[in-house]
């Protein structure tokens, strides 16, 4: 008989398993909590493959032989532990869908700068004439492609959700670009917990293999020594010192391994010390997989950035609005407004993930003429910031707190929407937040 795989969640990634799944041969079936999606509904609906929604029906998923869980869902969900205490396996997309490829992966992940970093290699590679796929928390499933498409390489962006559920599963390529406190929630508000599931990106790495990260994260700095060195280390960091696979030194970034070359920091496409962070951990990994040092250049130079992060949606009358919805966290926030040049009115708010607001605190009292309050309860927000003697207003429509930014914001200034906080409380994702905000500010 078959051996029966239940797929619980049926968005992107899951959806892209049960196609893989049924292709391997697997007697297969699809349970989401919620409503599917019609697009899903059809990709299933042409590959036979059985679903249910608004529910999970027990009988149909505990006799599973593998479960492959959406990262979405917690690890304390009823069904889960119910699988967990019967002692069925629970694995995600991307461990499933690696078993089935032999394709290079280079594999991205950190509490920030991953989706930009993800996007620039792969931008790198694709001018490079590879045969490549993007895949993960952004492009189309891992596990579709794997199914349906044969590529020789992938560029992953890997949440630490993701990542929980991932055992044999074998980065060629790992990027750590830093770690800083997020969803803490989901980790036993224990940051070691969250520190751990970012470090299983180089379980299973051999010393054929190689390790991108920022050797000034002191986090990253503190674990090392943990996990035992098994890929090749390239460290990257702002100032030159010994062992650095790129730095920076006057004005030029500087590639030393394994093939030396540099280039002007100002050819840069994007701007900002998080952003040249992103740019020598995607040229470290293009300068590993042996493309040529002109075209990662080029590469690097003409990148057209990532939508929700860091994009200017307009100017009037002197003022700039910025949308950085993408900014689900502090330390994001933190990176945005230290790239700032003017005097700005933050937009923040929405679903706290346990934040700790100190770390913008400076940056606040430094850069901000003004803080709108955008969320179902800002009684958090209040508390911390109303100290800060700024002007200050709540809303809870995004046309509110656009209207209250142009009222606020005198010329010369920047309205920037950085909401350090997740989106679930108003709107359906931070991708959703971002597009009104950009539809409110084009309405003006």
């Amino acid at each position: 008989m078959a051996k029966r795989i239940v797929i619980l969640g049926a968005g992107e990634s899951g959806t892209g398993a049960a196609v893989l799944a049924k292709k391997q041969g697997f007697d297969t079936f699809v349970s989401d909590m919620s409503l599917i999606k019609n697009k899903y509904k059809n990709m299933l609906d042409m590959k036979n493959i059985q679903w249910e929604e608004g529910k999970h029906t027990e009988e149909l998923i505990l006799n599973a032989d593998e479960i492959i869980k959406s990262p979405g869902i917690p690890n304390n969900a009823p069904i889960i532990l119910k699988l967990k205490a019967q002692g069925t396996p629970i694995i995600s997309e991307i461990e499933f869908a690696g078993r089935y490829t032999h394709a290079k992966m280079i594999c991205i992940t950190g509490s920030n700068g991953k989706t930009t970093t993800t996007s620039l290699i792969y931008h790198i590679f694709k001018k490079a004439g590879l045969n490549v796929g993007l895949a993960g928390n952004i492009g189309q499933s891992l596990a579709f492609q794997v199914a349906e498409c044969n590529f020789d390489y992938y560029v992953i962006e890997l949440s630490s959700f993701q990542l929980d559920n991932m055992y044999q599963f074998h980065a060629n390529i790992a990027v750590l670009m830093n770690i800083t406190p997020d969803h803490l929630d989901r980790y036993e508000y224990k940051m070691q917990n969250y520190v751990d599931a970012k470090f299983r990106i180089i379980q299973n790495q051999t010393e054929d293999d190689a390790f991108v990260f920022w050797n000034d994260d002191p986090i990253i700095q503190r674990e090392l020594h943990k996990y035992g060195i098994h890929g090749h280390y390239y460290p990257f960091a702002e100032k030159k010192e010994e062992g650095l696979a790129a730095f920076v030194k006057e004005t030029k970034l500087y590639f030393t391994e394994p093939f030396a070359f540099n280039m002007e920091q100002e050819e840069l496409a994007l701007t900002g010390t998080h952003n040249l962070f992103n740019s020598m951990a995607a040229g470290i990994s293009a300068n590993i997989a042996g493309i040529r040092k002109e075209c990662i250049r080029e590469a690097l130079s003409d990148f057209k950035g990532v939508e929700h992060r860091l994009e200017t949606v307009r100017t009037l009358n002197d003022v700039v609005y910025i949308n950085d919805s993408k900014a689900t966290n502090v330390n994001a926030c933190w990176y945005a407004l230290g790239s700032m040049k003017t005097n700005t009115v933050l937009i923040l708010g929405g679903k706290d993930k346990g934040n700790d607001y100190n770390e913008i605190a400076g940056l606040v009292k430094e850069k901000c003429s003004g803080l709108i309050f955008l969320g179902a309860d800002n009684k958090k927000l209040h508390a911390f910031f109303d100290e800060f003697g700024l002007p200050i207003a709540d809303v809870n429509t995004m046309e509110d707190a656009v209207k209250a930014g142009q009222k606020m914001a005198k010329p010369g200034e920047t309205v920037l929407l950085s909401p350090c906080c997740a989106s679930f409380d108003l709107f359906k994702s931070y991708e959703d937040r971002g597009e009104k905000f950009k539809a409110c500010v084009n309405n003006l």
